[in-house]
């Protein structure tokens, strides 16, 4: 399985952008993005169990960021509206194939991705 994203860049605070990850391989049960700043810890952004369409967003980008999941293309996507400063960070797709462990990712619970991107970068200013 393998992850790659693309879609990040640097935007005006306000403003909206749309992350993508492309999926390749079987056997996902849910995806999700993270984000990352240095020095910090790791944030979950938002999680969606694909064969469900149930989702888990973050208190911080709820209300203003929505993700999706295409089935027939494995792609995933986060689209983010009202974009602020600290949503600067580096967005990571991943990946789980437990259904346990999903189930427990869309009720909030942290859990542990099986599989990860190389990250982009969202700068907002």
């Amino acid at each position: 399985v393998q992850l790659v994203e693309s879609g990040g860049g640097s935007v005006q605070a306000g403003g909206s952008l749309t992350l993508s990850c492309a999926a390749s391989g079987y056997g996902r049960y849910c995806m999700g993005w993270f984000r990352q700043v240095p020095g910090k810890e790791r944030e979950r952004v938002a999680i969606i169990y694909t064969g469900h369409r149930t989702t888990y967003y973050a208190d911080s980008v709820k209300g203003r960021s929505t993700i999706s999941h295409d089935r027939a293309t494995r792609m995933l996507y986060l689209q983010m509206n009202n974009l602020k400063p600290e949503d600067t960070a580096t967005y990571y797709c991943a990946a789980q194939t437990s259904s346990s462990q999903c189930s427990a990712a869309v009720r909030g619970e942290s859990v542990s991705m099986s599989t990860w991107g190389r990250g982009t970068q969202v700068t907002v200013s």
